[in-house]
C-alpha cells in the first residue's frame, strides 16, 4: 500500500514538472511573439524614418524635405544657380593730363587752398568699376617754388596728384616728353611726392638702375598683369648725368629685356606708351613699326598717348602663331586748357577712356574678353574754380558747351561734330549718343 502511494505521488510530481516546463516554453514564446509584433508595428509607423530600398541603412528625413518639389519648380530654381564663375581683371585708362596754366588755376579756391577733385568727378563710376586704373601724367609736380607753368615747360600743383589718388587711380604713367621739363629737381620732387601713396604704382621714372629693370606686376583672381611704360623722347632735354636711367625711353634693348622678364613673371603683358605725331588722327608709320615689333615679342595690349587727339583702335595678328594684340594708338587728351582761336581745335578736347576686361580661357591663357572706349570731352570753361573739367560725351549738354571759351574761339565746336569725330576715328566702336560700345570676344 505504501509502495503504491509512493509511486502515485512520484508520477504526479513528474507531471507537474512537465506542465511547468511547457508553461515556461509557452510563456517565452508568447513574449517573443509579442516583441516581434511590436517591432513590426513600430517599423511601419510614420515617425520620420525612411528605409532606403536595397540597403539596411535608414535615413532620418528633416521636416523641410517632406514637401514634394515638382520638376517645373526645380527648373525655375536652376535659373539662379551659377554653373560657372568667370573671374576677370578690368583695366581702364585715360589720356593726357595736359595741365595748361588755366587748368592749374581752375583748382585755386578763394581761401588760398587748391583742390582738383572736379577734374574727375564725372568719371568716378568708370574709375571705381575697374581694377587697374591708369592715368597718363603729362606733367611734373616740381613744387610751387619753381612756379606753376603750362606749355612748353609744364609744372602743376601737387594737389592734382592728391585728386588722382582720391579718385582711385592706382597706376601713374610718368614716361612722357615733359618728364624733364623742370630738370632733375622737378623729376625728384615728383618721384618723392608719390612716395606718400605707397599703394600707387608710378611707372616710367626711376631712382635707380635696379628700379628700371624691375617689372611692375598687378595680380588679381589668379592673373598676373605686367605693366611697362615708355616715351619716345624728352623734347630735347637730357636726363641727369648721374641718372641715365631716370626715364624709360623707347629703346629696343631696354624694352626687349623688360618684355622677356615680364613674360617670366606675368600671364599678360601691357605696354603703355607715349608716341605718335601730334594732332594726327591716324597712326604714324613709326607707331605701326613698333606695333609689329611688340607683336613679335608677344605683347598682349598697347595703350598709347601723346598726339593730343584720338586715334583708331586695332587688332594685330601674328601670322606665325595667330597670337593677337590689341592697340589703342592714342586716347587723346583727358584734360586740356587749349583755346586757340581757329576752326578744328575742338578735336583736342575730345578724348577716350579705354576699357579692357581680361579673363582666363579654357586653355588657361589670359585673354581679352571685352574691350571698348568711352568718348570724353574736356569742358574748357571760363576763369573760376572748377570751371574746367571732363565728362562723358554722352552726358555733355549744349548749355555746358556754350559757356566755354572754346565755343567762342572755334565755330566748329559742336556736340554733333564731336560725335562725328568719334565715328570717323573709332568706327564700329562708337555709336552716337551712347556712353560706350563694348565688344565681347569668344574664345
Amino acid at each position: 500500500m505504501d509502495n503504491r502511494k509512493r509511486k502515485k505521488k512520484k508520477r504526479k510530481k513528474q507531471s507537474n514538472g512537465i506542465y511547468k516546463a511547457i508553461a515556461a516554453v509557452v510563456g517565452v514564446s508568447m513574449v517573443a511573439l509579442i516583441a516581434l509584433i511590436a517591432v513590426y508595428l513600430i517599423s511601419n509607423l510614420d515617425i520620420g524614418v525612411k528605409k532606403v530600398p536595397g540597403t539596411i541603412s535608414e535615413v532620418r528625413l528633416l521636416p523641410s524635405y517632406e514637401a514634394v518639389v515638382t520638376p517645373s519648380e526645380w527648373a525655375s530654381l536652376e535659373e539662379f544657380v551659377p554653373t560657372e564663375i568667370n573671374q576677370s581683371v578690368k583695366i581702364m585708362m585715360i589720356g593726357d593730363m595736359l595741365m595748361h596754366l588755366n587748368v592749374t588755376q581752375s583748382g585755386f579756391k578763394d581761401d588760398g587752398t587748391k583742390n582738383y577733385d572736379h577734374l574727375f568727378q564725372r568719371i568716378l563710376p568708370d574709375i571705381q568699376e575697374a581694377d587697374i586704373r591708369i592715368v597718363n601724367e603729362e606733367i611734373v609736380f616740381a613744387g610751387e617754388d619753381m612756379g606753376f607753368s603750362g606749355y612748353p615747360l609744364f609744372n602743376t600743383a601737387e594737389e592734382v596728384g592728391d585728386a588722382e589718388a582720391a579718385a582711385g587711380f592706382n597706376v601713374i604713367l610718368h614716361a612722357t616728353n615733359h618728364t624733364m621739363d623742370k630738370w632733375k629737381q622737378g623729376l625728384m620732387n615728383t618721384i618723392n611726392f608719390w612716395k606718400k601713396y605707397p599703394d600707387i604704382h608710378v611707372l616710367g621714372v626711376n631712382e635707380t638702375k635696379e628700379q628700371q629693370e624691375t617689372i611692375t606686376v598687378f595680380e588679381k583672381n589668379g592673373m598676373k598683369i605686367a605693366l611697362l611704360n615708355y616715351t619716345y623722347g624728352l623734347n630735347g632735354l637730357q636726363m641727369p648725368d648721374d641718372m641715365p636711367f631716370a626715364v624709360n625711353l623707347i629703346d629696343a634693348d631696354l624694352m626687349d629685356r623688360n618684355i622677356k622678364k615680364a613674360h617670366e613673371v606675368a600671364d599678360f603683358v601691357v605696354v603703355l606708351i607715349h608716341w605718335g605725331n601730334e594732332y594726327q588722327l591716324y597712326a604714324s608709320n613709326d607707331q605701326k613699326y613698333w606695333c609689329n615689333w611688340f607683336l613679335e615679342r608677344d605683347v598682349d595690349l598697347i595703350i598709347g598717348a601723346h598726339p593730343h587727339v584720338i586715334q583708331p583702335i586695332e587688332w594685330y595678328t601674328d601670322p606665325k602663331d595667330g597670337d593677337e594684340m590689341l592697340v589703342y594708338y592714342s586716347l587723346g587728351n583727358y584734360v586740356t586748357g587749349t583755346r586757340a582761336a581757329r576752326a578744328g581745335v575742338y578735336e583736342q578736347a575730345v578724348g577716350g577712356l579705354a576699357k579692357v576686361e581680361l579673363t582666363r580661357n579654357s586653355k588657361g591663357k589670359v585673354v581679352i574678353s571685352k574691350y571698348g572706349v568711352e568718348p570724353l570731352v574736356a569742358n574748357i570753361g571760363r576763369p573760376g574754380y572748377g570751371n574746367i573739367y571732363t565728362c562723358p560725351l554722352s552726358e555733355y549738354t549744349d548749355e555746358e558747351r556754350r559757356n566755354t571759351i572754346l565755343a567762342g574761339n572755334d565755330p566748329t565746336f559742336t556736340i554733333e561734330n564731336c560725335e562725328k569725330l568719334c565715328e570717323k576715328v573709332w568706327g564700329d566702336l562708337y555709336n552716337a549718343g551712347e556712353k560706350e560700345t563694348i565688344i565681347t570676344r569668344e574664345y
